[in-house]
């Protein structure tokens, strides 16, 4: 496979010596939640708006239902020192992701579940557009997969020492035509099943790696990146010791493991509203 476009550094134990045993790295500690710290250094008036904000969000939380439309509070319009502080104030949390296509998106989850920062960059980098949103993923990660996939391909030539690389492409592209929204994900994994190296050649050179990419931070790391046939993810699980573990195709809008879930909305919404107030008193 070629290699992930996010940077992951490992954490956990140390590397054996070469005279040990190889065995497979066991898991490090679970991401749990960590409050982010009050802001330092920053201006009352700043801290004073960026609560107002988070308040009203919160709000609007409370009285959303979790799988009815994002909500969007919009920050464009906010100075330096108010985006600084939310920054600061929400902290990050296990997901991160990036497009490259049809526009430069930098998502990032915050350590309250379900809510997200989204930043949108021109190509020379500048900040175009920043906003937080509330979702389960959000959209645009959906709609780059979308606008940059294609309904099927045409199979690449047959490669030296292929077993069962056509089978499974067929297979794929089959799922991929019949899948529909909201449909469970179809999984394809090639962990377990027998494939050569010249059968994962084959299958990256059909399917690729494409404009979304996306890194879920929980035990070791979960690599989630789109495919050039449209509802197509590559899904590879890494543990602490970043060994791959699992290796997967998923047929789906969006694999799970990306999607926060409703037990954690509501659970960011309290522990939300608890930080509005140590904010209020900053």
């Amino acid at each position: 496979m070629k290699p992930f476009p996010i940077p992951v550094v490992p954490v956990g134990p140390g590397s054996q010596t070469d005279e040990a045993p190889d065995y497979l790295a066991m898991p490090g500690g679970m991401a749990t939640f960590q409050a982010p710290r009050l802001p330092e250094g920053a201006q009352a008036a700043d801290v004073a708006h960026a609560a107002s904000l988070l308040a009203g969000l919160v709000d609007a939380m409370a009285g959303a239902a979790f799988d009815g439309p994002p909500l969007v509070l919009p920050l464009d319009a906010e100075t330096p020192g108010v985006r600084e502080v939310l920054t600061q104030s929400l902290g990050f949390g296990e997901v991160s992701a990036f497009t490259v296509a049809p526009t430069r998106l930098r998502v990032q989850e915050t350590a309250f579940a379900s809510l997200w920062r989204v930043l949108e960059e021109g190509e020379d980098g500048r900040l175009l557009h920043d906003r937080l949103t509330v979702c389960p993923v959000p959209p645009e990660l959906y709609a780059a997969m979308r606008a940059t996939a294609r309904p099927d391909l045409v199979p690449p030539v047959v490669l030296p020492g292929m077993m069962n690389g056509e089978a499974l492409l067929a297979e794929v592209r089959q799922q991929a035509a019949a899948h529909r929204a909201r449909r469970p994900a179809h999984v394809i994994n090639l962990t377990l099943l027998p494939v050569s190296e010249a059968d994962l050649d084959y299958l990256y050179g059909a399917l690729g790696h494409r404009e979304v990419s996306i890194l879920s931070r929980g035990y070791g790391n979960c690599r989630v990146t789109s495919t050039r046939l449209a509802h197509v993810w590559w899904v590879q699980y890494f543990n602490s010791m970043d060994t791959l573990i699992l290796n997967t195709l998923e047929v789906v809008d969006m694999p799970d493991v990306v999607l926060a879930a409703e037990e954690d909305f509501r659970d960011s919404i309290e522990r939300l509203r608890e930080y509005v107030a140590l904010l209020a008193e900053a």
